[in-house]
């Protein structure tokens, strides 16, 4: 009975606030993960935040939390990973409406002329004009025998049906797709050493040079440093590679870490406390890392409001989505209840 009172108290009667998880503001030419949201609908979820909500620095929420405050209405946006278009898009429009956010950012491709491996392997196997039609390859160890067969070559067809994929609501629609995926499985769990050998083998086998479209490009150290140390906006850990950190030894984890918090702190002249888990992936050992290199905090990608009894160290967000004003501020009443 107690836990059914309290479960009701924390739903429907706490104060909660929320966390708001975005990637990119951009339109890119597919969106398998839904992480991009166009510069219109993000115009508008901001009109929506500043109209109906009181929108925080993420580091005064977590100060609140800390002693045993959490206030009703209150949001804090974020952003992952570090694209360029954080820099180029996001940033004039959250300074049009003076809304704070942090920036978390995977420090390993800062300042380099190259994309995400998943970008990268997203637009070799979704978008290649021909590809051939067998592939035998080993990966991390593992045998991956495929055949494209007729979709070695792509068609109008395909490219629709692959610019309309999103992999969290429909099973892969085409054998492209099916391949992706489970290229996709294999190599998130590598160190960068493994995932770039691996990411040349198939290169290879596609007869295709590395990728390096400028609107997939991190930030660069520069464009980080003019966020970093503004007014309005925080950088925030997310590790050196966008390591998978369950899946790695504890020292391995800590490396990944220090390493970013020690960069990013190079470069923003203060105080990186706060960080989020690549692909919302650790666990204890993780989350022990965490505090003992003196983060203030940790987020997940669980989808749940921040409550006053919540761990500070894995602590939800809410991956925002393409969507204009009238569903966004539905979305925001449903994430109020979640817990």
């Amino acid at each position: 009975m107690k836990a059914q009172l309290r479960h009701i108290y924390y739903k429907y009667i706490a104060p909660k606030a929320l966390v708001l998880m975005y990637h990119r503001v951009a339109e890119p030419e597919s969106d398998v993960w839904e992480v991009a949201v166009s510069s219109a609908n993000f115009e508008q979820q901001l009109q929506v935040l500043k109209q109906y909500y009181r929108v925080v620095p993420l580091k005064e929420m977590v100060e609140r939390l800390k002693n045993g405050v959490v206030e009703r209405n209150t949001i804090a946006i974020t952003f992952d990973d570090g694209y360029v278009d954080n820099y180029q898009t996001a940033k004039p429009l959250l300074e049009k409406y003076c809304l704070p956010a942090t920036f978390f950012i995977t420090s390993g491709n800062v300042g380099q002329q190259k994309e995400f491996w998943w970008d990268e392997l997203e637009h070799l196997i979704l978008f290649s004009e021909s590809l051939p039609a067998v592939m035998d390859l080993e990966v991390a160890g593992a045998s991956i025998a495929f055949n494209l067969e007729e979709e070695a070559q792509l068609t109008q067809s395909l490219r629709q049906q692959h610019k309309a994929w999103k992999s969290c609501e429909q099973e892969p629609p085409s054998k492209r797709s099916l391949l992706f995926y489970r290229l996709w499985e294999k190599l998130k769990p590598l160190p960068v050493s493994e995932q770039q050998a691996a990411l040349q083998k198939i290169r290879d086998w596609a007869g295709a040079a590395a990728s390096a479209r400028p609107d997939c490009r991190s930030m660069s150290r520069e464009e980080l440093k003019d966020l970093g140390q503004g007014e309005l906006f925080d950088l925030g850990a997310h590790t050196v590679s966008h390591a998978a950190l369950a899946y790695h030894a504890p020292q391995f984890q800590e490396k990944e870490i220090e390493e970013n918090k020690c960069f990013l702190e190079e470069i923003a002249q203060k105080r990186i406390d706060l960080l989020t888990y690549p692909y919302g992936n650790y666990n204890n050992e993780t989350m022990a890392i965490a505090e003992r290199v003196a983060f203030a905090a940790a987020f997940t990608t669980e989808e749940k409001a921040v409550i006053r009894n919540a761990n500070r160290y894995r602590l939800g967000r809410f991956q925002v989505k393409n969507m204009a004003a009238p569903e966004f501020k539905k979305q925001l009443q449903l994430w109020k209840y979640s817990i």
